[in-house]
Parts: structure tokens; sequence; C-alpha cells
């Protein structure tokens, strides 16, 4: 290309991937609304709280160590030669854009504001799950570790040029390499943590605690299914050319076409099953629709990343009373909706992509829950030796608002320690 051709395609390629970040950072908004609308009323300040803190330690972490990991000098494959130069800042220059001769061009800055954001969006999966019952500051130590180091490792594996991309292994925007990772890391914490007083009886029963504000929770789900097109749409890279144009449009279409097959798919099995329609199934159902497509949304037709996205929908109806008959407490079905149907997309790629097979396919989905699942529950277990994990009885009872933030999200609308708010 000449180079006025060279910089315009630079600029438009840099101004689409910040566009697209941007849209993946206003998912922060969809998770933060989506946790406070299904946990109650007493719990909203400190979920709030986790959710925009640990967005501000993702960015510092992945700045000071995650982006030099997942993307470093070189490295074995497995273990990464770790670049440091990145947070002292530093671009790409005309010369240096003019004589690399590739097809791709973009800023670095770009590209580090683009990864940074999909770090946040895995630590916001654990935030759900341990929702009402886990210490705050516990939870930001974890944030600091899984942000700035066991995401970024598996990250390299794959997005990085390691070993799983030397095999093959297919994961176009993060099935598993963000939404299985943060699923593994919060199932590794839950199970240390154990359930919400009051949510298992003694006698084998499941007590549904309902969440204070479904219109918040769905307004959280339209705010991540409109960040989707970010994170799916940005991961093409490039908007440059025809060809890459064509391709963002068509994964805009399959996002899209996956969150309403998930919708209605897992309203449908909700009506069979609990002969309602429950809206908390159908919200995940949407999600869990993205998710599933997630992992390849350029090559289906259509039709395909819909049926792909409702197969999606009914499995995390079932994955939520599964896990709920397993005691596994997740009060905004974190686990399910990324991790259970994470898997789902992982293997669903080959349906659609002829240069993906099973075998790859099911390596990566076990390395990626194995690293991330292991790494997770040593370093739950170190925060739980050192400071403890969950909060008193007492501070449960009357809500974590008042134990961990010293507030009240609606002071004026419900008490924490009594009343609707319980």
């Amino acid at each position: 290309m000449e180079e006025p051709t060279i910089q315009l395609a630079y600029a438009l390629d840099t101004f689409y991937f910040l566009i697209s970040g941007a849209l993946v950072m206003w998912m922060a908004a969809g998770f933060s609304m989506l946790e406070a609308g299904l946990v109650r009323a007493k719990n909203t300040a400190e979920i709030l709280t986790k959710n925009v803190a640990l967005f501000a330690i993702a960015c510092i972490m992945y700045m000071l160590i995650g982006y030099g990991i997942m993307y470093p000098n070189g490295g074995n494959g497995i273990v990464p030669d770790i670049s440091w130069s990145f947070m002292f800042g530093g671009d790409n220059t005309v010369e240096d854009v003019l004589a690399s001769g590739g097809d791709t061009y973009y800023s670095v800055m770009s590209d580090f504001f683009f990864q940074v954001v999909f770090v946040a969006t895995a630590m916001s999966i654990v935030s759900g799950a341990v929702a009402e019952r886990m210490k705050l500051w516990a939870f930001l130590l974890f944030a600091i570790v899984l942000t700035g180091f066991i995401y970024p490792v598996q990250g390299y594996w794959k997005w990085g040029g390691g070993w799983l991309d030397g095999i093959g292994f297919s994961d176009f925007a993060g099935s598993g390499l963000v939404h299985l990772c943060g699923a593994s890391a919060a199932l590794a914490g839950v199970l240390l943590l154990g359930a919400r007083k009051g949510k298992y009886g003694k006698d084998g029963s499941i007590n549904a605690i309902p969440g204070a504000n479904l219109p918040l929770a769905t307004l959280g789900t339209f705010i991540l299914w409109l960040g989707w097109f970010g994170f799916n749409g940005g991961s093409q890279l490039v908007v440059s050319n025809i060809s890459d144009a064509n391709a963002v449009a068509a994964v805009f279409v399959n996002t899209n076409m996956a969150a309403a097959g998930g919708l209605v798919f897992a309203l449908l099995t909700a009506r069979l099953i609990f002969g309602k329609a429950d809206l908390t199934m159908a919200l995940n159902g949407a999600l869990a629709g993205l998710v599933a497509i997630t992992a390849e949304p350029l090559t289906p037709m259509p039709l395909a990343a819909t049926l792909i996205g409702g197969v999606g929908g009914v499995i995390v109806v079932f994955a939520i009373i599964s896990l709920d008959k397993l005691r596994i407490d997740d009060p905004v079905g974190a686990i399910s909706v990324h991790g259970v149907v994470g898997m789902w997309g992982l293997l669903a790629v080959p349906i659609t992509n002829p240069d993906a097979g099973i075998v790859p396919q099911l390596i990566g989905l076990v390395s990626i829950f194995a690293w991330v699942f292991i790494t997770s529950i040593i370093v739950w277990l170190l925060i739980k030796l050192i400071m403890g994990i969950r909060v008193s009885e007492e501070e449960e009872y009357e809500g974590v608002d008042v134990g961990e933030c010293g507030l009240e999200a609606y002071p004026e609308f419900v008490g924490s320690r009594g009343g609707a708010g319980v």
C-alpha cells in the first residue's frame, strides 16, 4: 500500500479498536446493574463497590505486569519472557508502521486499551458468584492476582502465540479465555466460601432468594448485549478493508442472533420446567447465547448462530438447576452462564469452522479450566488463611453494605437490618 493509504488504514483501525474497547468497558456498567438487581437490597452498595474497584485494579495490574505476560517478547509457549516496557508508554512511529510490511496496522496503545477491558470482564464474572457473603478486601486482593497473573498466562497460551495457539485451539473472542476463565475462578471461590445462610435447608430443600431489583437486572442485560458488539466485533482487529469490514458486519449479526436465540430458548425451557415465564432465566439465556457465540462469531450463518445461542440458552437453565442441586450457591448464575456455556461455545466451534478440530478444543477447554481453577483455589486458600474470605454471620444477616461499606444503597427505601431487605 502507498503511504497515505497505510496512514488512513492505521487511523481507521486504531479508532475502531478504541471504540470497541469503549463498548466493552461499558459492559462493566452492565455487570454492575445485573448483579445489583439480582442481589438483595442490603447487599447492593457492596456489589457496586466491588465492580467499580475491580475495574480500576484490572487496569493497573494489566498495565504493570499482565500485558507483558500475555504479549511478551518471547517464551517457550508455556512460560513467557515477560516484557516490562509497556508501562513506560510508547507507540508506533510512522517509520515503524511503514517498515513493518504487514497488512494489519493499529496503535499499540489501542491494543492495550482493548485488551485491558477483557481482563476486567473476566474478573466481573467472579463478583456475582461470590456475592452477599464474601469480604470485600479479600475479593479485591484476589482481583490483583487474577488480573495480573492468572488471566494473562492462559491468555498468552492462545492470543500471545503460546502452545494452545500452536496446536490449533480456536477461541475468537474468549468463550474460554475470558468467560470460562472467570467462571473457573468463581467456582473455586464459591466452593471454599460456602452457600449463603438460608439458601439450602437441612432437609435438602432449596430456598429461592429473590433479587431486589429486576428492572436493574434487565437494564444490565441490555447493556451487556450492547457491549458484546465491541467484545466480538473488535476481536476481528481490523475494519479498514472490504473483507474485514464484511467480517465485522457478520460478527455483529451473529452476536445479536445468538443472544436472541439464547433468550427465547431459555424462556421456553423455563416455561416447560416451571410452568412460568421466568425473567431471570430469560436474562441469563440472552447472556448464555452471547457467551456461546463468542468462541466463533464469524463462520456461522445467522440461523446457525441463532441455534448455537439457543442451545446455550437451554444449557444454562439446566446448569443453574443442577448447581443448586449440588448446593453450589451462585446468586447470579455466573458459573452456569460463563462456565458451562463457555465450554459449549468452545466445543461448538468445529460445527461451523472447518479449520477447527474437536481435540484441540477439548485440550484448550481442560487446560484453561485446570490452570485457572487450581491457581485460584490456591490463592483463595492463602487469602482465607491470612485474613478470611467470609463475613461474619451477623454481618451477613444485616447485609454486607453496612458491614463492609458502612452505608446502605437504599437508606430511605428499605432498612438493611430488617423488613423487605432481609
